[in-house]
């Protein structure tokens, strides 16, 4: 029953943070880019282009569902039903907000926030956070969908950083809105030496949106490790195998200064955990005494895959 009761919980808190990484990146977007023109990569950079191309009568919402629907598909098949139902989840919200909040949104509120601030300025908070939505999402299991979708595929079987794959698709994308009319709210076409101001902004929106998502990223995936010396070793490490379905290593020791011999536990969590492990082994023995150090490059079960070319698995 117990165990039933952590898993609701657990997935409730995915669900929980996919629904503020979505807000985060709708809000970037319909605040800070959309009222501005502005081009970004991914699937709502194609929907902010057709939107602009027919005047605000396609709306991003409805072609960003439409593109997503074919490459939800692929992803289904290629990285799992879980991936699948809060990315479809996160699709839809997605949707939904990209066309409700250019409506709810009172217009003064975006006059001050955005316009008011200039292009440059709604390009960096804007892609901000859309990066940090992202980040977020991706984080949980989830996608914004779009280019995230495909960078996820590659990243599943190749070493390759989800923010250098997105950044690589996203400058195709935004080149192409100059072979593409585009009008302002107002109805008025843009002309072309704008559009190439334009161009430029979503390289940079794209450059921020990635190093963010590649910042985030690594930072939620950060490990450490931790060497323990208790008496009570045992009962640390049974409780952080069975509580925090954590790998223990015993080692012997010997301080050389008492000359007693004891044992020596290695434990590698996630950055995120440390905390609730010093808790717990300070709540089993309050004199333990414990180094904690950084590490990176942490492959195995509960850690990062090393993924090897399909010519070297052949070899």
């Amino acid at each position: 029953m117990a165990t039933k009761t952590n898993k609701v919980l657990v997935t409730a808190k995915e669900y929980l943070l996919i629904t503020v990484g979505i807000l985060s990146y709708v809000l970037g977007w319909t605040i800070f880019l959309v009222p501005n023109n502005l081009v970004g990569g991914g699937v709502t950079g194609l929907a902010s282009i057709i939107q602009y191309a027919t005047g605000g009568t396609v709306k991003i919402g409805y072609s960003y569902f439409a593109i997503n629907v074919v490459l939800l598909i692929a992803a289904l098949f290629l990285l799992g039903r879980s991936f699948g139902t809060k990315t479809v989840y996160a699709i839809l919200l997605a949707s939904v907000g990209l066309n409700v909040f250019q409506t709810v949104i009172p217009q003064d509120i975006v006059q001050t926030l955005a316009i008011d601030n200039g292009k440059l300025m709604c390009v960096i908070i804007g892609g901000l956070m859309a990066g940090v939505g992202i980040g977020i999402t991706i984080s949980q299991g989830g996608s914004t969908g779009g280019t995230d979708i495909i960078a996820l595929i590659v990243n599943k079987y190749r070493n390759v950083s989800p923010g250098r794959m997105i950044l690589s698709m996203d400058v195709v994308i935004i080149l192409s809105s100059l072979l593409v009319p585009s009008y302002t709210p107002a109805g008025d076409l843009v002309p072309f030496t704008e559009k190439i101001i334009t161009v430029v902004y979503g390289l940079i929106l794209i450059t921020v949106c990635s190093t963010v998502l590649d910042l985030y990223l690594s930072g939620s995936k950060q490990s450490v490790q931790v060497f323990v010396l208790s008496h009570k070793y045992q009962e640390i490490a049974d409780t952080i195998t069975h509580d925090l379905h954590r790998g223990v290593t015993a080692m012997e020791g010997k301080g050389w200064y008492t000359q007693t011999q004891m044992q020596v536990l290695m434990v590698i969590t996630r950055k995120t955990d440390l905390k609730i492990l010093l808790k717990m082994i300070k709540s089993i023995d309050p004199d333990a005494f414990l180094s904690v150090s950084s590490v990176t490059g942490v492959y195995g079960k509960g850690f990062e895959t090393i993924k090897l070319s399909q010519s070297k698995k052949k070899k």
